[in-house]
């Protein structure tokens, strides 16, 4: 008999029984885990945002109804940061078990998405500035082609594209009363819960008309947690019923009429719009609109840093002692602070310091003008460096033959010392112009809707992230494929030996 054979049996048995014992106790713990809430409090009032008292704890109306929620269902709920944009794909890849965060019910979700019964009834909230008085209604601000700021992908943009108009697309909620503040815009149109927050205790704004638009805020779950859904679809039902629903929202000054309804819900007739049919027909054409900004975008930035990098570079090499010094302390600076900051700050910083110190000129750049100056004085202090490379590259004895010849020093450098340089400069210069052609995706913090930006409103809208995905893909690939072959070419006409 084997001697190993006893021990064999002794230890498949026990790895059974340890194998079913894990298996329940995994069971059990799914039923008891935390429940992960996913949601972004970035600028997230009043859904969830931080406490300004104790920025280590969130607070907000949804933060109240997770707890409301978490005692009826007698299960914790973990709160997760998550940007907005990619709620809807990282619920469905599983990274958490819901989302609340100000989701509206549209036909779209409803189909790729379990909606549970709503737990709000938005309405749409026109706000101006207080001395406004070109006009009284947005049919009014259309005939004077005025500039209309909202939230990308909501009820707020379907309505203003239907009425005509070309809306600023923002991120957060916090930035287009900022720029409606300052000028930028004549007009901001989003969810009354919004507006009641950052609009109405706001002495420079005021609300133009009464809301509307009626819909419904719903919790978002993946088609598979049918069970799940169930339970939070009779929680939500218990809080409307019990009161309690409406006391969080008076708490926050959210409650009106409108959310009477709640009480008596029965079913959310999301058919009755149909949903979007995202054919290549409807989003190639925005997609070319953003590929035609992003190459508009990436050719004057990189003009822009040409023009500062050279006489940067020179003021290095052979400015006097105090301008090589503030050359030096540019280059430093611009390549020791993120691009995004830099972007906020001109976008956003310059117009309140102007304010504040009372300038006699204007600090309120166009969202473009923003993106072009932030890249233009970024990049410039690389280019600089590059330049600045390439020209010390050249042997000194360059100089000494120009003089022997009776050339002066600009026109030694112009005719012999440049051109050589210019072998040096190409490379590094191309590969920091295809980098800038991609860096550009991170001009929709100032509102410029660019390529990527496109790609990003277009996929959530239509949950098509891979068809829309692939042709934004090939679209960076034609634009940016014939820059390399054009920088070979030059590489090949102008470089040593290459």
């Amino acid at each position: 008999m084997n001697p190993f054979r006893r021990p064999l049996l002794i230890l498949a048995l026990a790895g059974m029984v340890l194998t079913v014992a894990l298996s329940a106790g995994s069971a059990a713990w799914a039923d008891d885990r935390p429940l992960r809430w996913a949601a972004d409090a970035e600028g997230g009032a009043p859904y969830i945002f931080y406490d300004p008292q104790d920025p280590g704890r969130v607070v907000g109306f949804e933060v109240d109804l997770a707890e409301a929620l978490q005692r009826r269902l007698g299960r914790p709920i973990q709160w997760v940061q998550y940007d907005y944009v990619g709620l809807v794909g990282g619920l469905r890849r599983g990274d958490f078990d819901f989302a609340m965060n100000g989701l509206e019910v549209t036909p779209d979700r409803a189909r790729a998405l379990r909606l549970s019964r709503p737990y709000y009834v938005y309405t749409l909230q026109t706000v101006v500035r207080a001395d406004e008085r070109r006009f009284a209604t947005l049919d009014e601000l259309q005939a004077l082609h005025g500039r209309v700021g909202t939230l990308e992908e909501t009820a707020a943009q379907r309505f203003l594209e239907e009425m005509g108009f070309r809306p600023t697309l923002y991120g957060n909620q916090t930035e287009p009363y900022l720029d409606l503040e300052i000028g930028r815009l004549d007009a901001v149109v989003m969810d009354l819960p919004i507006a009641v927050y950052f609009a109405r205790p706001n002495p420079r704004l005021r609300f133009l008309g009464e809301p509307f638009g009626q819909g419904y805020y719903a919790i978002a779950f993946r088609k598979e947690d049918e069970t799940l859904a169930a339970q939070v679809d009779r929680a939500l039902a218990d809080l409307a019923g019990s009161g309690e629903l409406r006391r969080i929202y008076e708490k926050w000054g959210l409650w009106n009429a409108s959310q009477e309804a709640l009480e008596s819900w029965d079913a959310v007739n999301v058919t009755a719009e149909a949903a979007r049919n995202w054919t290549p027909s409807r989003y190639l054409p925005l997609l070319l609109h953003g590929a035609g900004v992003t190459i508009l975008l990436t050719l004057t930035s990189m003009a822009a840093a040409i023009m500062l990098g050279l006489p940067i570079a020179l003021l290095r090499l052979y400015g006097p002692r105090p301008l090589g010094w503030a050359a030096t302390a540019y280059i430093e600076f611009f390549r020791g602070i993120p691009v995004l900051l830099l972007l906020f700050f001109i976008y956003y910083g310059l117009p309140s310091l102007a304010e504040q110190w009372a300038l006699p000129i204007s600090l309120r750049f166009s969202p473009f003008q923003a993106a072009v100056l932030g890249f233009g004085l970024n990049y410039a202090a690389y280019e600089a460096e590059i330049y600045r490379s390439g020209i010390a590259s050249v042997a000194p004895g360059q100089w000494e033959a120009a003089a022997s010849l009776g050339m002066s020093r600009a026109t030694a450098f112009r005719r012999i010392i440049f051109p050589q340089a210019v072998r040096v400069i190409l490379p590094p210069m191309t590969n920091d112009f295809i980098a800038l052609f991609k860096d550009t995706s991170i001009v929709s913090i100032v509102a410029v809707v660019e390529l990527t930006k496109q790609y990003q409103i277009l996929a959530k809208s239509s949950l098509k992230y891979l068809e829309i995905g692939a042709a934004t893909a090939v679209l960076y690939l034609v634009m940016s494929v014939p820059l390399g072959l054009l920088a070979r070419q030059l590489e090949r006409r102008w470089g040593k030996g290459l």
